[in-house]
């Protein structure tokens, strides 16, 4: 079974993953683009028992464009979000994939939002488009 770590910029908030990703996905949509400061936000999805969060966090909840919330559970000393829960897919812990810090993450495969994607993004072979 595979163990993962992802962190914060200084390494006070963690989540330790077991086991492989439920979804690995990329967002197109602009509240990813201003949550990540890229063009694009990449997470990954784990089933909540499979994941330990250690640390304090702050958290920022939005309500999405389909009227569903999120909560975004963010380092209150370095600022980078490590984890969050939606509410439309209860039992689920999502972690954005540049946390983990690993060029060896299993790659996306599933793209959303895609009406939202940047003309000059390139996407993997094979990859799910959903919009």
């Amino acid at each position: 079974m595979t163990d993962r770590l992802a962190t914060c910029s200084c390494g006070q908030l963690v989540v330790r993953t077991r086991g492989e990703p439920l979804r690995v996905s990329i967002c197109h949509c602009l509240a990813c683009q201003k949550r990540t400061g890229s063009v694009f936000g990449a997470q990954a999805r784990f089933p909540a028992d499979a994941v330990r969060i250690e640390g304090e966090s702050k958290v920022y909840a939005r309500i999405g464009d389909e009227g569903s919330t999120g909560r975004f559970h963010f380092c209150p000393t370095c600022g980078a979000t490590v984890f969050y829960r939606l509410d439309a897919v209860p039992g689920v812990v999502a972690v954005p994939v540049g946390a983990f810090a690993d060029p060896a993450f299993p790659q996306p495969e599933v793209s959303v939002y895609e009406v939202r994607q940047h003309s000059w993004v390139r996407l993997p072979d094979g990859i799910e488009h959903l919009d």
